[in-house]
């Protein structure tokens, strides 16, 4: 029993969603209003979670056989390893979509509901099966459904845009690049095997790390906007010193290259985002 329910839970990807759900709790805390209502801050996880949750079991329902193939996916995943098949875990992730977009429609309001329903569109489907096997920007255009959350929590709680959460989303969709691109320089043989055409793959490693400098350099000057609108010193403190230490990271991996290097960076991205992210709540809270 166990051990079905946590092959639903990697469906879903729970590493990802652990970022989208921290993210989105970070716009929520910044915004205010279900600081003092706890359980609609709690609805508006949960439904943060069963939308990014149903857009990539979707995802790996669609690539399931490119999955198999794969190092890095074939024994972890569920479907390509048989733990799960493909019928339940297709009406897994429908059942969860529906209702996540039910929830926000019913409890909070229909702007943020439709947010949600092309969130989960965009990345299950032009994503998935469009950019992803025809375009080196695969990873820079389907970031905008990564850096959703922000967005999606404001409007559910004030059920109108702003520009914080705008931020917010731009940091994202800034970091997404140089996370996976660092990803797909050390996962660069699987690919080739299953023939996506990744940064690596199609323009090689020299300018995919000299991309991912550019783009780290842009997304830790964009991060110091959040200054202009109200962000703190404990938030452009932590933003400074994260951002230096990345772009540090990120100009040893264009000098260095190094797949060793690449794995470095990935794992300090994650450590960025959960940092910055996490700065935004405490400047926001004291």
């Amino acid at each position: 029993m166990l051990a079905s329910i946590n092959n639903y839970i990697q469906l879903t990807k729970p590493t990802i969603m652990l970022l989208v759900v921290f993210t989105g709790s970070a716009a929520l805390v910044v915004e205010g209003s279900f600081l003092a209502e706890p359980l609609k801050f709690l609805l508006v996880i949960i439904g943060l979670y069963m939308t990014g949750g149903c857009a990539n079991a979707l995802n790996q329902y669609l690539e399931r056989d490119l999955d198999a193939k794969m190092e890095r996916t074939k024994n972890r995943r569920p479907l390509p390893s048989g733990r799960l098949s493909p019928a339940r875990a297709l009406i897994f992730s429908v059942s969860i979509g529906i209702g996540g977009v039910f929830l926000f429609a019913y409890f909070f309001n229909w702007l943020t509901a439709l947010l949600a329903l092309g969130t989960i569109l965009f990345y299950s489907l032009y994503y998935t099966l469009w950019l992803k096997p025809n375009t080196t920007q695969n990873i820079v255009i389907g970031g905008i459904a990564g850096a959703m959350a922000p967005i999606g929590a404001w409007t559910a709680a004030t059920n109108s845009m702003s520009v914080i959460p705008w931020l917010l989303f731009l940091i994202i969709f800034l970091w997404t690049p140089p996370h996976f691109w660092a990803l797909a320089l050390f996962s660069k043989k699987d690919y080739k095997i299953v023939g996506l055409p990744m940064m690596p793959v199609v323009k090689g490693d020299n300018s995919t790390r000299l991309q991912i400098l550019v783009y780290t350099i842009i997304l830790v000057i964009s991060s110091l906007g959040l200054l202009f609108f109200g962000a703190g010193w404990i938030y452009g403190a932590t933003a400074l010193v994260l951002g230096v230490l990345f772009a540090r990271r990120a100009f040893q991996l264009y000098i260095g290259k190094t797949d060793k290097l690449a794995r470095q960076l990935f794992g300090q991205s994650l450590l960025y985002l959960f940092g910055l992210f996490s700065a935004v709540i405490v400047d926001a809270l004291l």
